[in-house]
């Protein structure tokens, strides 16, 4: 038997896949104890997405356990064993704003949640690929201090720039910058994830994720940027935008194209490899544009206002350079930009 470990299944990239895998691997178990309502708030539960997936995917077993909770992983990866061939460690507190207020809980389950897991596949399926959901915040605000030019409804970095035809690569340091406790907890996953593929040679790959979005998404204003403001916009919320006067960039990567990297990971794997991921100049947009293009598809005007304080270590401007991953994986490329993604939380939210 061929089984796939997914933590934080229940989740935006842990859901996804968990139907992508689900077809490829004679059982999928998921790692979900709803910890994201913890975080966010009742609206953020992901209850509705664990009871779609246990009744819609028939090879999938649930197991509501907490990452930090080393007994229990010890039982699960334990009956599993060598059968277990690919772990997706998806399960994280994933907002550095969030953070702050209680940075002990943040690092327990991002750091030490991923440590546990890192020992329980070196120890039950050493031969097992390992793929960890990183994050750009590793970068800290380092992006910030790029040559940023303002243009009318984005920033944009400067033409002569290295990083304007394709974005930002892997060789960007990740010191002396400030990560928000978020970015630093991540740090610490990251290079964990990293330490485990050259140290002890496992097949492990790091995806430095941009902003990770799609239709099952449950987005609140800390963390869900594209689906919380569709949600807005759909329900007439006020959404704030947070300083930088609303033309922050971000690149979005649809979770299916995502998943769909790690599963030529899995194919073809490395030690400790990191990539960035994200929707690079294929799918990006600012938050002013984004706003534009959620009225458009809803028909009707947002209620939003602007606030002159940005996020404590926030980017202006970021677009990934897949260039690194598509060197290595040739075939893959996305298949939804950045419309297509906002086509499609519309339509899904419309139907809840």
């Amino acid at each position: 038997m061929q089984i796939c470990i997914v933590t934080g299944s229940s989740g935006l990239i842990g859901s996804e896949s968990v139907m992508f895998f689900a077809s490829k691997f004679d059982k999928v178990i998921g790692i979900d104890n709803n910890m994201r309502q913890v975080f966010f708030g009742e609206n953020a539960s992901t209850e509705w997405n664990t009871k779609r997936l246990v009744d819609s995917v028939p090879n999938f077993e649930h197991h509501a356990i907490d990452i930090r909770d080393n007994e229990a992983l010890q039982k699960l990866f334990a009956q599993y064993g060598t059968n277990i061939k690919l772990v997706v460690h998806t399960a994280a507190q994933p907002s550095h704003d969030w953070a702050a207020n209680d940075p002990i809980m943040d690092f327990t389950v991002n750091a030490n949640g991923t440590l546990n897991l890192l020992e329980m596949n070196r120890k039950h399926c050493p031969e097992a690929v390992f793929i960890f959901t990183s994050t750009n915040k590793v970068y800290g605000d380092t992006p910030n201090y790029l040559p940023l030019v303002e243009k009318e409804k984005r920033w944009e970095i400067d033409e002569g720039h290295p990083y304007y035809k394709e974005g930002i690569d892997e060789h960007m340091s990740i010191d002396q910058t400030k990560h928000s406790l978020f970015g630093a907890s991540k740090v610490a996953a990251d290079v964990l994830v990293q330490e485990y593929g050259q140290y002890f040679g496992m097949k492990t790959g790091v995806f430095r994720g941009g902003c990770l979005t799609g239709p099952n998404h449950s987005g609140t204003q800390l963390h869900g940027f594209l689906s919380y403001l569709m949600k807005c916009a759909i329900t007439g919320d006020k959404y704030t935008i947070f300083g930088y006067r609303g033309k922050q960039v971000r690149d979005n990567i649809h979770s299916w194209d995502l998943v769909n990297m790690f599963w030529h990971f899995y194919q073809n794997p490395r030690a400790g490899e990191v990539y960035n991921a994200g929707g690079g100049r294929h799918s990006n947009c600012s938050m002013a544009e984004a706003i534009e293009m959620c009225e458009a598809i809803t028909g009707k005007p947002m209620n939003y206002e602007y606030s002159e304080t940005n996020r404590i270590g926030d980017h202006i401007w970021w677009i990934s350079d897949v260039s690194k991953f598509k060197a290595h994986y040739p075939e893959w490329t996305w298949k939804y930009n950045i419309n297509d993604i906002l086509v499609q939380i519309h339509e899904n939210m419309s139907k809840r």
